[in-house]
């Protein structure tokens, strides 16, 4: 049975006019997801642009650049609800220019739906997204083949797209990667089965997310817990209470384990493990806990606990596969703030290996220049050790965001390779 309080969270990708708005308007719509007052206003809209019926992508076209231009420029969050599960969309732009946009929206969803228009297949856009999402490690990939409608719901078309997809995916580490023949504009196979495409025996985009298993996805081999802070309430009820306070990056603690808190290597054991409600025997991602330790040991903001048999690697040289969010380009040498899950450092890129073209993936390593949208290989250096594991292993412990010190603007987001 599945969990209704489970949170899936998914981005959209395509080029543009691939249909994106209208498959997250008809998801909202189908599922009635959509409130009274919301549905009025748009299809008031919808009446004044001369529309037949509704126009759906206007239930997320929310910036009005975007209505009037008919494209997704910021990432849009949309939250909904099923009974079997709760849902966060990130709306993402398909143009190239904001592919920062997308790394944004992308970053902690567990699918990536990547749209492909029917009558033109996999473009480089395409692939653009897909090396993105594969780069992020989402770690399922749902292919919706939109606009069937205007291939005359053709098998033959569907097939087609799927071999193009397989052949660039398959040297991609993605592993899990679907594939839907859907009309986001008619709602065939995005909540209700297609009465049109009796060939295709999967299940509807919505069944396909409200059932697909996500449990597994979270890292609970490699127990990790960032300390954002110590309380010490010196209460009457809490004379002596000193705990570590905050959110379980990944992997499971328990009473009673042996651990190490780094970078300063002091071993103790878990005395209690404690949250709003009360104690519990055991923590685990993404709960935010109070961990108390049977020792006194010296632990500050930025410290991680770990268990002593499965350590991060702490090291102050890193590698990251960076994408450059600012509209300024990187400063040789400059010094930014490195933010690592509760651990805020100076650092300095010390060397840029290479940049990947992101239309044709191939490494140009004699261009070093850093600019918006950039995604490059570098290797940074920070004053004091990070504790950090492989992105492929861990998305949390695995993941760095660069920010300038004079303008206090996020530049830039990596992943530790």
């Amino acid at each position: 049975m599945l969990d209704n309080n489970q949170l899936l969270r998914f981005t959209t990708a395509g080029s543009v006019d691939d249909g994106k708005s209208t498959l997250i308007g008809r998801l909202l719509y189908d599922s009635k997801s959509i409130f009274e007052d919301q549905l009025e206003a748009i299809e008031s809209t919808s009446k004044k642009k001369g529309h037949d019926g509704v126009d759906l992508a206007l239930f997320t076209d929310g910036l009005r650049d975007e209505r009037e231009q008919g494209i997704t420029i910021d990432v849009a969050y949309r939250y909904f609800t099923t009974p079997k599960r709760k849902f966060i969309i990130a709306d993402t732009p398909g143009h190239i220019q904001y592919t920062r946009n997308m790394v944004t929206g992308a970053s902690t969803a567990n699918v990536a739906i990547i749209l492909v228009d029917a009558r033109h297949g996999v473009i480089e856009q395409t692939k653009r997204h897909a090396f993105i999402a594969s780069l992020l490690q989402i770690p399922h990939i749902i292919v919706c083949i939109n606009k069937m409608d205007l291939v005359d719901f053709s098998e033959d078309a569907y097939n087609n797209i799927v071999s193009q997809f397989e052949s660039i995916s398959s040297k991609m580490l993605v592993k899990d990667v679907r594939f839907i023949p859907i009309s986001a504009l008619l709602g065939d196979n995005v909540v209700n089965r297609s009465q049109h495409m009796s060939w295709y025996q999967g299940a509807p985009l919505l069944h396909t997310l409200e059932t697909m298993h996500i449990s597994s996805d979270v890292n609970k081999v490699d127990a990790r817990f960032p300390v954002q802070t110590v309380l010490r309430p010196q209460s009457e009820d809490f004379r002596d209470y000193r705990g570590y306070a905050g959110r379980v990056a990944s992997g499971i603690f328990r009473k009673d384990d042996k651990v190490t808190v780094m970078p300063s290597g002091f071993t103790s054991k878990i005395k209690s493990i404690d949250t709003f409600e009360g104690e519990v025997s055991e923590a685990y991602a993404p709960m935010s806990v109070s961990i108390t330790l049977e020792d006194d040991i010296d632990i500050s903001r930025g410290d991680m606990i770990v268990r002593s048999n499965n350590k991060p690697e702490a090291s102050q040289d890193i590698e990251v596969m960076l994408c450059w969010l600012n509209n300024s380009p990187a400063k040789p040498r400059a010094k930014y703030t490195i933010k690592h899950t509760s651990n805020d450092q100076k650092a300095m890129i010390k060397e840029v290996v290479y940049k990947i073209d992101i239309n044709t993936l191939e490494r140009n390593s004699e261009d070093k220049d850093l600019k918006m949208n950039d995604i490059s290989k570098v290797k940074i250096r920070t004053t004091k050790p990070l504790m950090i594991d492989s992105y492929r292993e861990n998305r949390t412990t695995g993941s760095i965001i660069l920010v300038d010190d004079t303008t206090n603007e996020t530049v830039a987001a990596g992943m530790v390779v």
